[in-house]
Protein backbone atom coordinates (compact mmCIF):
# COMPACT_ATOMS: atom_id res chain seq x y z
CA UNK A 1 0.00 0.00 0.00
CA UNK A 2 1.31 3.26 -0.79
CA UNK A 3 1.99 5.65 1.74
CA UNK A 4 0.53 9.62 0.79
CA UNK A 5 1.45 12.89 2.75
CA UNK A 6 -1.95 14.38 1.68
CA UNK A 7 -5.41 13.96 0.31
CA UNK A 8 -7.73 15.61 -1.29
CA UNK A 9 -11.45 15.30 -0.91
CA UNK A 10 -14.09 15.71 -3.25
CA UNK A 11 -17.25 16.78 -1.26
CA UNK A 12 -20.29 15.89 -3.01
CA UNK A 13 -21.36 11.88 -2.70
CA UNK A 14 -17.99 11.84 -1.15
CA UNK A 15 -18.63 13.72 2.34
CA UNK A 16 -22.02 14.96 1.78
CA UNK A 17 -24.82 13.08 -0.15
CA UNK A 18 -25.89 14.50 -3.07
CA UNK A 19 -28.82 13.31 -5.57
CA UNK A 20 -28.77 14.47 -9.16
CA UNK A 21 -32.28 12.75 -9.89
CA UNK A 22 -33.96 14.59 -7.18
CA UNK A 23 -32.58 17.86 -9.21
CA UNK A 24 -33.94 16.84 -12.63
CA UNK A 25 -37.33 15.85 -11.29
CA UNK A 26 -37.51 19.09 -9.34
CA UNK A 27 -36.30 20.96 -12.84
CA UNK A 28 -38.95 19.25 -15.00
CA UNK A 29 -41.22 20.11 -12.44
CA UNK A 30 -40.55 23.61 -13.40
CA UNK A 31 -41.02 22.91 -17.04
CA UNK A 32 -37.61 22.04 -18.36
CA UNK A 33 -37.85 19.58 -20.67
CA UNK A 34 -34.96 17.02 -21.85
CA UNK A 35 -33.65 16.77 -18.85
CA UNK A 36 -30.81 14.54 -19.32
CA UNK A 37 -29.31 16.75 -22.04
CA UNK A 38 -29.92 19.60 -19.65
CA UNK A 39 -29.38 18.70 -16.10
CA UNK A 40 -27.08 15.03 -15.66
CA UNK A 41 -24.00 14.07 -13.47
CA UNK A 42 -21.87 13.56 -16.56
CA UNK A 43 -23.27 16.49 -18.42
CA UNK A 44 -25.46 19.36 -18.38
CA UNK A 45 -26.44 22.95 -20.11
CA UNK A 46 -23.53 25.18 -19.77
CA UNK A 47 -25.10 27.14 -17.34
CA UNK A 48 -24.33 24.64 -14.59
CA UNK A 49 -20.54 25.01 -15.36
CA UNK A 50 -21.13 28.81 -15.72
CA UNK A 51 -22.47 29.30 -12.36
CA UNK A 52 -19.75 27.07 -10.61
CA UNK A 53 -16.90 29.11 -11.84
CA UNK A 54 -18.60 32.23 -11.26
CA UNK A 55 -19.09 33.26 -14.77
CA UNK A 56 -22.53 34.24 -14.39
CA UNK A 57 -24.31 35.86 -11.41
CA UNK A 58 -26.99 33.55 -9.38
CA UNK A 59 -29.72 36.37 -11.00
CA UNK A 60 -28.06 35.15 -14.62
CA UNK A 61 -28.61 31.79 -13.82
CA UNK A 62 -32.00 32.17 -12.48
CA UNK A 63 -32.73 33.54 -15.94
CA UNK A 64 -31.32 30.88 -17.67
CA UNK A 65 -33.77 28.81 -15.79
CA UNK A 66 -36.45 30.97 -16.96
CA UNK A 67 -35.45 30.78 -20.28
CA UNK A 68 -35.24 26.69 -20.73
CA UNK A 69 -38.34 26.22 -18.36
CA UNK A 70 -40.04 28.89 -20.90
CA UNK A 71 -41.53 30.30 -17.57
CA UNK A 72 -40.63 34.19 -17.02
CA UNK A 73 -42.81 34.17 -13.99
CA UNK A 74 -40.96 31.68 -11.74
CA UNK A 75 -39.34 33.27 -8.84
CA UNK A 76 -36.06 33.24 -7.27
CA UNK A 77 -37.20 30.83 -4.31
CA UNK A 78 -39.19 28.20 -6.95
CA UNK A 79 -35.47 28.35 -8.67
CA UNK A 80 -33.27 28.11 -5.73
CA UNK A 81 -35.37 25.14 -4.42
CA UNK A 82 -35.43 23.39 -7.45
CA UNK A 83 -31.63 23.87 -7.41
CA UNK A 84 -30.65 22.67 -4.02
CA UNK A 85 -33.51 20.24 -3.94
CA UNK A 86 -30.02 17.77 -4.86
CA UNK A 87 -28.66 18.48 -1.32
CA UNK A 88 -29.42 16.04 1.09
CA UNK A 89 -26.97 16.17 4.04
CA UNK A 90 -24.29 14.19 6.16
CA UNK A 91 -23.85 12.78 9.50
CA UNK A 92 -21.37 13.93 12.41
CA UNK A 93 -19.61 10.70 12.12
CA UNK A 94 -18.03 12.61 9.11
CA UNK A 95 -16.98 15.48 10.78
CA UNK A 96 -15.37 13.58 13.17
CA UNK A 97 -13.34 11.17 10.74
CA UNK A 98 -12.28 14.00 8.90
CA UNK A 99 -10.67 15.80 11.78
CA UNK A 100 -9.09 12.25 12.73
CA UNK A 101 -7.97 11.76 9.08
CA UNK A 102 -6.30 15.11 9.57
CA UNK A 103 -4.06 14.57 12.03
CA UNK A 104 -2.11 11.74 9.87
CA UNK A 105 -2.33 13.72 6.13
CA UNK A 106 -2.30 17.06 4.88
CA UNK A 107 -5.87 17.11 4.12
CA UNK A 108 -7.86 19.74 1.36
CA UNK A 109 -11.09 20.30 0.13
CA UNK A 110 -11.81 20.75 -3.60
CA UNK A 111 -15.78 20.94 -4.75
CA UNK A 112 -17.41 22.40 -7.82
CA UNK A 113 -19.50 24.53 -6.25
CA UNK A 114 -21.56 27.68 -6.43
CA UNK A 115 -23.04 30.38 -4.42
CA UNK A 116 -26.79 29.01 -3.95
CA UNK A 117 -25.42 25.87 -3.08
CA UNK A 118 -22.50 26.97 -0.76
CA UNK A 119 -25.32 29.25 1.06
CA UNK A 120 -27.61 26.27 1.48
CA UNK A 121 -24.88 24.29 2.95
CA UNK A 122 -23.24 26.91 5.17
CA UNK A 123 -26.62 27.66 6.79
CA UNK A 124 -27.11 23.69 6.49
CA UNK A 125 -24.07 23.12 9.12
CA UNK A 126 -24.73 25.86 11.48
CA UNK A 127 -28.26 24.85 11.90
CA UNK A 128 -27.94 21.03 12.07
CA UNK A 129 -24.25 20.52 13.64
CA UNK A 130 -23.45 24.01 15.01
CA UNK A 131 -20.26 24.12 12.44
CA UNK A 132 -19.69 27.48 10.40
CA UNK A 133 -17.41 26.91 7.80
CA UNK A 134 -15.04 23.69 6.73
CA UNK A 135 -11.42 25.73 7.95
CA UNK A 136 -11.53 23.12 11.15
CA UNK A 137 -11.38 20.29 9.00
CA UNK A 138 -9.33 20.81 6.16
CA UNK A 139 -6.13 22.71 6.02
CA UNK A 140 -7.70 24.75 3.09
CA UNK A 141 -11.18 24.29 1.51
CA UNK A 142 -11.26 25.12 -2.38
CA UNK A 143 -14.59 25.99 -3.89
CA UNK A 144 -14.73 26.28 -7.71
CA UNK A 145 -17.05 29.49 -7.47
CA UNK A 146 -13.91 31.37 -5.42
CA UNK A 147 -11.46 29.51 -7.82
CA UNK A 148 -13.32 30.16 -10.98
CA UNK A 149 -12.28 27.18 -12.02
CA UNK A 150 -13.83 23.66 -12.16
CA UNK A 151 -12.75 19.77 -12.06
CA UNK A 152 -12.13 18.33 -14.23
CA UNK A 153 -9.69 20.88 -16.14
CA UNK A 154 -6.10 20.36 -14.74
CA UNK A 155 -5.46 24.12 -14.21
CA UNK A 156 -7.32 23.42 -10.72
CA UNK A 157 -5.70 20.79 -9.74
CA UNK A 158 -2.26 22.58 -10.53
CA UNK A 159 -3.56 25.51 -8.83
CA UNK A 160 -4.27 23.29 -5.38
CA UNK A 161 -1.08 21.77 -5.77
CA UNK A 162 0.85 24.57 -6.49
CA UNK A 163 -0.25 26.72 -3.83
CA UNK A 164 0.41 24.27 -0.64
CA UNK A 165 3.90 23.08 -2.15
CA UNK A 166 2.14 19.34 -2.83
CA UNK A 167 3.91 16.71 -4.65
CA UNK A 168 0.95 14.75 -7.00
CA UNK A 169 3.07 11.42 -6.56
CA UNK A 170 2.72 12.06 -2.41
CA UNK A 171 -0.81 12.77 -2.98
CA UNK A 172 -4.58 10.76 -3.54
CA UNK A 173 -7.49 12.90 -4.86
CA UNK A 174 -10.66 11.29 -3.31
CA UNK A 175 -13.84 11.65 -5.62
CA UNK A 176 -17.16 10.06 -6.99
CA UNK A 177 -16.71 11.49 -10.46
CA UNK A 178 -14.61 9.12 -13.32
CA UNK A 179 -14.40 12.42 -15.22
CA UNK A 180 -12.79 14.10 -12.61
CA UNK A 181 -10.42 11.45 -11.90
CA UNK A 182 -9.18 11.49 -15.04
CA UNK A 183 -8.55 15.20 -15.11
CA UNK A 184 -6.20 14.16 -11.60
CA UNK A 185 -4.40 11.79 -13.12
CA UNK A 186 -2.82 14.33 -16.16
CA UNK A 187 -1.20 16.35 -13.15
CA UNK A 188 0.27 13.05 -11.64
CA UNK A 189 -2.29 12.91 -8.61
CA UNK A 190 -2.97 9.24 -7.11
CA UNK A 191 -7.22 8.85 -7.62
CA UNK A 192 -9.38 6.84 -5.66
CA UNK A 193 -12.80 6.73 -6.86
CA UNK A 194 -15.54 6.86 -4.61
CA UNK A 195 -18.12 3.73 -4.90
CA UNK A 196 -19.54 3.90 -1.86
CA UNK A 197 -22.25 6.20 0.23
CA UNK A 198 -20.91 8.89 2.67
CA UNK A 199 -22.43 7.54 5.15
CA UNK A 200 -20.10 5.00 4.49
CA UNK A 201 -17.02 6.97 3.86
CA UNK A 202 -15.26 5.73 7.03
CA UNK A 203 -15.26 2.21 5.84
CA UNK A 204 -14.02 2.95 2.47
CA UNK A 205 -11.39 4.80 3.59
CA UNK A 206 -10.43 1.89 6.06
CA UNK A 207 -10.91 -0.87 3.10
CA UNK A 208 -8.22 1.16 1.02
CA UNK A 209 -6.06 1.40 4.03
CA UNK A 210 -5.97 4.91 4.16
CA UNK A 211 -7.02 4.70 7.71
Amino acid sequence: MQHYKNIIFDYGNVIFDIDFRIAQASFQKLGVTDIEIFFAHKGHNQLFDDLETATISPAEFRAGIRVAANKPELTDAQIDDAWNSLLIGTIQGNHDLLLKVKEKYRTFLLSNNNEIHYDWIINYLKTTFKINNYDDYFEKAYFSQHMKLRKPNTNIFEQVLKENNLNPAETLFIDDSPQHIEGAKKVGLNTLLMTEKPANLESFLKVNGII
